[in-house]
């Protein structure tokens, strides 16, 4: 698939005046958002726990995962969605479960997100 980046509003959900706007690519073979460590620490989002992850290079490690609102434009929506430290100079990651708490999907033709019905994985019978 073809890789494409769409822009990205990141605050913290106690303190919404404290964001950053950037550029993320879209990478739904990361299950997490990713965002260098020293961008959520300047709006002062704590970490909530530790994760240990694979990194696209085959590499294990251990990461901190903590909660951020996230705003995308198209479609104009604001989220909360877990979001993983990565070290200082690495890529803005937008993952597979944002993606998904938005119910977008990439369109690699058109480069955006383009949304998609959400899937619920039961049938009730009301009856």
């Amino acid at each position: 698939m073809g890789m494409f980046k769409v822009h990205v509003k990141v605050a913290n959900p106690s303190k919404p005046e404290l964001f950053f706007e950037e550029d993320f690519w879209v990478d739904t073979g990361s299950l997490y958002t990713f965002i260098p460590e020293d961008r959520l620490e300047a709006i002062e989002i704590a970490p909530l726990q530790t994760r240990e992850v694979t990194l696209a290079d085959g590499r294990r490690d251990r990461r901190l995962l903590g909660s951020a609102l996230l705003t995308l434009l198209e479609p104009a929506e604001t989220l909360p969605s877990l979001v993983m430290f990565g070290p200082k100079d690495s890529l803005y990651l937008l993952g597979a479960m944002a993606l998904e708490g938005f119910s977008v999907e990439p369109d690699p033709v058109s480069k955006k997100l383009k949304p998609v019905a959400a899937i619920i994985g039961a049938h009730f019978d009301s009856r």
